[in-house]
């Protein structure tokens, strides 16, 4: 499961960043990470924390919870 998580909310920025108009080194620059940071984040293969992905949506303008659409909620 925490796979999955990774890869909607990946897959989530990447789809903001581009709508936003950044490229990875751009956004890793302006929220001080290394490009290889956001690359691995929208990989799936980076295990993101509240804080970074707080930075990432504060720089996208967007609410964090826009990086887990599309997920399942429990019944």
């Amino acid at each position: 499961m925490s796979e999955d998580v990774r890869i909607l909310v990946g897959s989530n920025v990447r789809r903001v960043r581009m709508a936003v108009g950044l490229t990875q080194a751009q956004l890793a620059v302006e929220i001080g990470v290394d490009r290889s940071y956001i690359s691995g984040l929208e990989l799936g293969t980076r295990n993101a924390t509240i804080f970074s992905l707080a930075r990432v949506a504060e720089r996208l303008k967007v609410p964090i919870s826009e990086f887990f659409v599309g997920a399942h909620r429990p019944r």
